[in-house]
């Protein structure tokens, strides 16, 4: 359909997992792609997979907790593309080193804070000009379930995608009238390989999904809603990508 014919997206995280997904899906739909990732190598082997499907994309090697490395990266698409329509923020995760307050790594909270709300800051900061001076744009953060219906046993990875989901919000009101759409998608359990490596059966929401746990191509593809025109009248939303976990 090339629902995004002529756009250009930057997607973080896009290496593996939810990002390389929807850098996928959004590439499928004509947008031109900035894969933004930590390890550069996977990021690669994503933009050489899109060129095979003849589609345009760049990868990037970003630490979206460094501003500077931010601001690199943003320089690099804009130096390829001219300018960058579309940001989904879905650098992140949280480890087993994370818990309840009383237990958790404390070096392990403040790399999950620096990596999920400070990079989304950072890229947000850094992208939104860009956005204003070509009349607009669509902002996806990836959030978490956890950061609305609260859960125990992972204190840090809930306070970093509850700031997520909060800064949104305000950045939704400030910025509406300048044409930029901020959303955020609130994913439950998904199955990245990252997750199902460490992911519990006597987990609160994998246990309450009605439908069972998602795959990355589901949070993708409304991510890619988010992202088109067919979306221009939502800002300022939260959805849920949960199997119906949180409807009790």
């Amino acid at each position: 359909m090339n629902r995004l014919s002529g756009k250009i997206a930057l997607v973080t995280g896009a290496g593996n997992g939810i990002g390389k997904a929807t850098a996928l899906a959004l590439s499928r739909e004509g947008a031109g792609v900035i894969l933004a990732d930590c390890q550069p190598g996977i990021a690669s082997e994503v933009a050489a997979e899109i060129e095979r499907a003849d589609g345009s994309a760049l990868a990037v090697k970003v630490d979206v907790s460094d501003e500077a490395a931010v601001d690199a990266a943003v320089c690099d698409g804009l130096a390829r593309f001219g300018k960058i329509n579309v940001l989904v923020n879905s650098a992140g995760g949280g480890s087993t080193k994370d818990g309840p307050v009383t237990e958790l790594d404390l070096d392990e909270f403040w790399r999950t804070i620096r990596v999920d709300l400070f990079g989304t800051l950072l890229t947000c900061r850094r992208v939104i000009p860009e956005m204003v001076s070509s009349g607009g744009g669509s902002i996806i953060n990836i959030s978490s379930l956890r950061a609305v219906i609260g859960t125990h046993g992972a204190d840090a990875y809930t306070a970093s995608k509850g700031g997520v989901l909060s800064m949104s919000r305000a950045m939704s009101m400030q910025w509406a009238r300048h044409g930029v759409r901020i959303n955020v998608l609130a994913p439950g359990v998904v199955l990245t390989e990252r997750v199902a490596a460490f992911i519990k059966p006597d987990d609160p929401i994998y246990q309450k999904s009605l439908l069972g746990p998602s795959e990355p191509e589901d949070v993708a593809s409304l991510a890619l809603f988010l992202a088109s025109d067919e979306a221009r009248k939502i800002t300022g939303t939260v959805m849920r990508v949960d199997g119906g976990a949180s409807i009790y």
